[in-house]
């Protein structure tokens, strides 16, 4: 299979999905360009603040729900059952269920003056679903931030070379905000005169890597939670609006770059369509794929970003569409790029399980792979470009999931000081990363992720009954996604049973629990709000 083949149908099927399917969906969502948003009525100049430009928040957007999600989950399915069913899961994700869930997802909290899903859940559901959808909501985060810290810290520590780009970005970030805001200076001179000096932290970072020595991944995990700790309380146009905005141009160089490279050299992809419908008997395809590959097709974290910074953000209601839907088209192409890169430089899925097992890991791979598609174009920085790409959303995740994670916690605890809420999100988050490598938290990450895209489903599908539009566009997914994630949380409850891990099980418990209670409640309200219209006529 030719690559740049594959590669024009999944542009096309992406286009048609934009450019129709969620034509049909805004229909229903009721766009007022003229109706004043969150981000101008609730205004605090720290979190209600409205992005300067649609392409300002489309890279706080982009960048905060791309992370290393997209990369890692599809490389991993590739090993497994081979490139076909992967890519697959990756188009029909993206435009039936998760580019619906992320465009809906930020326009329900705008019409709800930026309020995260979770709250929108007492009204459409019910009180206590909504409580239980916080601490749901709330162990996930926890559980997405341990993840990311922990691969950074390790990326970090075995290529010392982008330790340089990777933190240098910060304070071109900073100084970019203080032009845009400040100054008032044009956006896209901005954003390319920043570009221009990571281009430079580059070529320093090879000159002079960063090596911590001994422990180097705790050192780096401790580093990287406090800057988690100070990015989360810094106001957004400070940091994160900048930030993120230069993190998308770098991936929509990366992107350019990775595409560019596939067409020039026509690479075939030799690596198997499909390698069976399990692994080893411990990995069924149905429903372990469907978790495995989360923010490439469809994510719940998508949703808490979508909800929980990106409507405080969102200045006109017309940018809804382009932001939410095609902030999740963007991340398709990103996933479907992961996949071809390595699909056409591992032959079989030996050659690729040994990079993947030999501590190189997904991302290991990935950069190997685009290094090789891209080297008539970028040379030997091919793949150090890649890993700095997936570093600098790393820490755009990390930021993000950490100021949500303030939000749910100053909510749930009642906890007034935003400083003393993010020690605490930050504090159990290192705790839990520091006690186990993430491929053993990834897996239930992945169904717990998963897990908050069904529940949101349901929820904005009661808010569709609620307002009488269509629901079809949101039930048929959350009853697949529902179906999926609940069978794999199964799948891992019986294995952290079977291996003793108590922490992941009562983790993977509680949420099951918790999802079945959201579940039961929203069932409930379903079946009293058609009681009650039949009252009526």
């Amino acid at each position: 299979m030719n690559a740049a083949y594959l590669s024009l149908a999944v542009f096309a099927l992406f286009f048609i999905g934009y450019r129709f399917y969620a034509r049909l969906v805004e229909r229903q969502l009721d766009i007022d360009p003229d109706r004043p948003t969150p981000a101008h009525t609730e205004y605090d100049g720290v979190d209600y603040v409205p992005a300067r430009h649609w392409l300002v928040l489309f890279g706080h957007h982009f960048s905060s729900i791309a992370g290393a999600a997209p990369i890692i989950g599809p490389i991993l399915a590739l090993s497994i059952w081979g490139w076909g069913p992967t890519i697959l899961w990756i188009l029909l994700g993206v435009i039936f269920i998760g580019g619906v869930h992320d465009f809906c997802s930020v326009m329900i909290s705008v019409k709800k003056k930026g309020v995260s899903i979770a709250d929108v859940t007492e009204e459409t559901i019910s009180k206590n679903s909504r409580y239980v959808f916080l601490w749901f909501v709330w162990l996930t985060l926890i559980l997405i931030i341990s993840v990311f810290v922990y691969i950074c810290a390790k990326t970090l520590t075995v290529r010392p070379e982008i330790v340089v780009p990777s933190l240098g970005l910060i304070p071109i970030a900073v100084a970019a905000g203080f032009f845009m805001y400040n100054l008032k200076f044009n956006q896209v001179g901005v954003g390319f005169v920043g570009i221009l000096c990571l281009a430079g932290l580059i070529f320093l970072g090879r000159v002079f890597p960063v090596a911590i020595g001994a422990n180097a991944i705790a050192k780096w995990s401790i580093v990287l939670l406090a800057y988690s700790f100070m990015a989360s309380v810094t106001p957004v146009q400070v940091l994160l609006q900048p930030r993120d905005f230069l993190s998308a141009y770098l991936l929509f160089f990366g992107l350019l770059f990775g595409y560019i490279g596939i067409f020039m050299t026509q690479p075939n992809i030799e690596f198997p369509i499909f390698l069976g419908w399990s692994k080893e008997g411990a990995l069924p395809m149905w429903p372990v794929l469907f978790v495995t590959v989360a923010c490439g097709a469809i994510s719940g974290f998508h949703a808490l970003v979508a909800s929980g910074t990106t409507s405080k953000q969102l200045s006109n209601e017309s940018w809804g569409k382009r932001i939410g839907y095609g902030g999740m088209v963007a991340e398709g192409l990103v996933a479907a790029l992961a996949l071809m890169v390595v699909a056409c430089t591992f032959k079989d899925a030996g050659s690729l399980s040994d990079i993947l097992d030999k501590g190189a890991g997904p991302i290991g791979a990935f950069g190997a792979g685009y290094g090789n598609i891209t080297k008539g174009l970028l040379g030997t920085f091919g793949g150090l470009f890649a890993i700095i790409i997936l570093n600098a959303f790393i820490l755009t995740t990390l930021d993000t999931a950490t100021r949500i994670g303030r939000y749910l916690t100053q909510e749930l605890f009642n906890i007034k000081n935003r400083y003393a809420a993010t020690m605490i999100v930050v504090g159990l988050s290192g705790w839990l990363g520091l006690s186990g490598e993430w491929n053993q938290i990834w897996p239930i990450f992945g169904s717990a992720n998963q897990l908050i895209a069904a529940l949101t489903l349901i929820v904005i599908t009661s808010w569709f009954l609620s307002k009488s539009k269509l629901i079809r566009y949101t039930l048929i997914p959350a009853i697949f996604m529902l179906a999926t994630t609940m069978g794999a949380l199964v799948f891992k409850i019986k294995e952290y049973l079977k291996d003793g891990q108590n922490i992941l099980l009562f983790i993977a418990a509680a949420l099951f629990l918790s999802a079945i209670f959201v579940l039961y409640e929203a069932l409930r309200h379903v079946k009293r709000g058609y009681g009650l219209r039949s009252k009526a006529t």
